[in-house]
């Protein structure tokens, strides 16, 4: 009982002791220092490679029949016309076939004239009971044969004309001949090449690219063409057609490069030289160490020089090296946190350490 009235007497004293405590004071969070990068936009960077001016269309021309060659008034670098002679075989032959196939055709129509006589005789023979129906069958039977002898000596002239005109060699287009494969005197087979000719007006720049640059390897990229013996004269062309493999040997892939309003400097054979001019736009290049990787995500920590306060940017990794990665995401100018971006938080004030890093 005694003890229970000395802590009520006790218990005033107690509660204004702590009402008389104040609390500790805060320690103050000091800002993080950080090393950064500034983005800055990369400068237009050049790949060129060396190649040849070759047309688009380029057709070996041959004779359809077997014949020794008696002519060719043309050389390479002449320009010809469509349907110009160009060479000719010995017709000799051909001329023969021509007059035999004339004497088929001949014979064919006398013996049509005879079985069609025979036919009308025997029709009005059967009509007055004078023949039997067999007999006129057997005339019609021989005048349709005739007749089918007549048309297939008629199609055999045409065929033996055909094959004489074969004996000149006639290009199907305007062009300039790019290479000869016969002189005169040479006995050809049908189908063997004789001459070359390709069409000036549509040019190309045909290169050879490393397997590795797989960013110019698509139809459409753009290229800067330059005349090697004359670096005054340019143009431009597109990319049209890619190699579907490399080659075996060298890992270079062939592209043909269509030019647009092709100077006429640039003649077949040409050598030129053909350059890409990558965008200034170019992916960002930062070291590994600003990479913030989280729950399958890619961020980066941007720092905001006024109010030194850090901000997440979710960004694409475009393609990592062993210089770091790129990405496309960043803009221009913007202070990259390099060093610690794993332990910071949204929103952190932060201290620039030093001048930073440019990018």
């Amino acid at each position: 009982m005694n003890r229970l009235r000395l802590l009520l007497s006790c218990a005033p004293l107690l509660l204004l002791s702590a009402c008389n405590e104040t609390p500790a004071p805060q320690q103050e969070v000091l800002p993080r220092p950080v090393i950064y990068t500034v983005v800055e936009p990369h400068a237009a960077a050049e790949t060129g490679f060396t190649g040849t001016i070759e047309p688009r269309y380029s057709t070996a021309l041959a004779f359809r029949v077997l014949g020794r060659i008696t002519s060719r008034p043309v050389s390479v670098g002449d320009l010809v016309a469509k349907g110009e002679v160009v060479a000719t075989v010995d017709p000799a032959a051909l001329d023969l076939a021509v007059q035999s196939a004339r004497a088929d055709l001949a014979s064919a129509e006398a013996q049509f004239a005879s079985a069609s006589a025979s036919e009308e005789r025997q029709r009005a023979l059967l009509a007055a009971n004078s023949v039997s129906q067999a007999i006129y069958d057997t005339a019609k039977q021989a005048r349709d044969s005739a007749a089918a002898g007549l048309e297939k000596a008629r199609a055999g002239l045409r065929k033996a004309e055909d094959q004489r005109g074969y004996a000149q060699l006639r290009p199907d287009f305007d062009g300039v001949v790019s290479a000869v494969h016969a002189e005169v005197g040479e006995t050809v087979a049908a189908g063997q090449p004789v001459l070359t000719v390709a069409r000036p007006d549509i040019r190309e720049a045909v290169v050879d690219v490393p397997d590795t640059l797989n960013g110019l390897l698509t139809p459409g990229t753009g290229f800067e063409v330059r005349l090697q013996a004359d670096p005054a004269v340019t143009g431009k062309g597109t990319v049209r057609e890619v190699a579907p493999q490399a080659d075996p040997q060298t890992r270079l892939r062939r592209l043909r490069i269509t030019l647009d309003d092709p100077d006429p400097g640039f003649r077949l054979g040409a050598t030129v030289r053909v350059a890409h001019r990558a965008a200034a736009t170019a992916p960002a290049i930062l070291p590994a160490s600003a990479l913030v990787e989280k729950d399958g995500a890619t961020s980066v920590w941007l720092v905001d020089p006024q109010a030194l306060q850090v901000k997440s940017l979710p960004v694409n990794v475009v393609q990592r090296t062993g210089a770091g990665f790129s990405t496309g995401d960043v803009p221009v100018g913007s202070y990259v946190v390099t060093a610690g971006a794993g332990e910071l938080t949204e929103g952190q004030k932060v201290r620039l350490e030093g001048e930073g890093t440019r990018n």
